[in-house]
């Protein structure tokens, strides 16, 4: 009997996965409903500048209830959430090194104090500093994993826990495509995006089974912000910088629709795509031809 389930089951899986890429596929063309943001206590970590800041603004456009910035720099905390508040929304800051575990649990506690149940969760704090490994810093890269990996495991141990309670919640995860093709002159940023990216696939995966609460992770190119600045593409014409306030517009609305993963641009799949199967040296020449060999010599990050 049990011989019998299973050769059912094999049959079977081949006729399951295509009903879900052709469903999928489907509701790529369709409009699909979106949630409505009335009720979500948003935080975002990296709140007070680059993506986050217009993460931040793009929520509260949207309707959100409540929105918190974490950052390590009050100065910009401050000028963003007396901006968010100058709209109408509700917003509070604290000033948080998501680097320190300690710092974060604090934080967290005094958040669920003073502004309530955090319902979406937005890990947006990153850095770079854009060095050759044999060139990097031994503590600049133990901050780039501090920050860009561990500390989400942080925040999400601090903040997921409550949302499984009310089965209701999000988490937010920006990475970057280049957690999926990395380049020279940013090893411990290509590597913290790696790590953070598979971070977000467990935990998608562990959240399938919990109701009410789901997982995003935006996988941008190349965004206009501070933090990449001197980066050089070799044809911006067709590989344009994406600006922060289209990333942030697209990612609440992935959110808003429980889109699971965002490449943005939508390009990007074909990137994935021709790594699954190409020859090493096949990529070796796109990156070449690309310039991504020498889009870092130029750059300068933020100050």
């Amino acid at each position: 009997m049990m011989d019998l389930l299973g050769a059912c089951h094999t049959l079977l899986f081949p006729v399951q996965m295509l009903y879900h890429v052709i469903r999928a596929s489907l509701t790529s063309l369709l409009p699909s409903r979106r949630k409505d943001l009335a009720k979500e206590v948003v935080l975002i970590t990296g709140g007070g500048r680059g993506i986050g800041r217009h993460l931040a603004k793009e929520f509260a456009k949207q309707g959100a209830k409540k929105v918190i910035l974490w950052g390590r720099t009050e100065k910009s905390l401050k000028e963003t959430a007396e901006e968010i508040a100058l709209s109408g929304a509700e917003c509070h800051y604290f000033v948080c090194d998501v680097a320190n575990r300690e710092e974060v649990y604090k934080q967290a506690k005094v958040v669920r104090e003073k502004v309530g149940d955090v319902s979406i969760l937005v890990n947006n704090a990153a850095v770079v500093h854009g060095k050759s490994l044999m060139d990097s810093d031994d503590d600049a890269l133990l901050k780039s994993q501090h920050i860009n990996t561990m500390g989400q495991f942080w925040t999400t141990k601090a903040f997921l826990p409550r949302m499984l309670e009310l089965q209701h919640g999000h988490v937010v995860c920006i990475n970057s495509i280049l957690s999926k093709s990395p380049i020279p002159g940013a090893i411990d940023y290509c590597t913290s995006k790696a790590s953070s990216l598979a971070f977000m696939e467990s935990l998608t995966l562990g959240l399938l089974d919990c109701p009410g609460v789901g997982c995003t992770t935006v996988l941008p190119f190349h965004t206009n912000t501070e933090m990449f600045q001197g980066m050089r593409v070799r044809f911006p014409q067709l590989f344009p910088p994406l600006k922060p306030e289209v990333v942030a517009q697209r990612t609440v609305d992935a959110v808003r629709a429980d889109k699971a993963f965002l490449y943005l641009p939508w390009t990007m799949h074909a990137l994935v795509i021709l790594k699954s199967f190409m020859p090493q040296a096949a990529l070796e020449e796109i990156h070449k031809f690309s310039g991504c060999y020498t889009c870092m010599n130029t750059f300068k990050g933020r100050t």
